[in-house]
Order: C-alpha cells, then structure tokens, then sequence
C-alpha cells in the first residue's frame, strides 16, 4: 500500500507550503509495524496536529485502518524542520 500517497492527499489541502513536506515511511524488519514521519515547517506542523490534537489524531485513524487491511499497525509522527521532536 502506498501510505505517502494516501497521506498525500490528505495534508497537501491543509498545509501552507505542501511542496516543502516531507513524508518518510519506514516498514519494520517483522513486516507488521509501519513508522510515518511527516516533516514541515513549523506552521504546518501547527496545522497537522490540530487543536488538541484533533487533525493528527484523524490522520492516524484513516492511516491506522488503511494498515489494518493488511494487518499492519501503522505508527505516525510529526516534526517540524529544525527541531528535533514534535509530537509523538
């Protein structure tokens, strides 16, 4: 499945500078585990998370069923550029 195109679509309206995003995914050496990194500028990181959390929280749903028909739990974090931890 192709998890930065899914994630693609859903952020690319929401984010100011959609062309400065980066999107890492990372699948685990067990095949089960699938890690998603989204890196932005410190606004759209803003804009990512939401308030309390509400935009980042839908996003891992959608990500989390999507990995689910292939029985995968799917992990997704966000960063912005310059920092070294933004939310987990």
């Amino acid at each position: 499945m192709d998890y930065e195109k899914i994630i693609r679509a859903l952020i690319d309206p929401i984010v100011e500078e959609p062309g400065s995003v980066l999107i890492r995914v990372t699948e685990e050496e067990s095949g089960k585990d699938v890690s998603i990194l989204i890196v932005s500028e410190k606004d759209d990181t803003a804009r990512l998370i939401g308030r309390r959390g509400l935009i980042a929280n839908s996003l891992r749903e959608v990500v989390s069923i999507a990995g689910k028909s292939e029985n995968k739990h799917v992990h997704l974090k966000f960063e912005s550029f310059g920092e070294d931890e933004k939310e987990d």
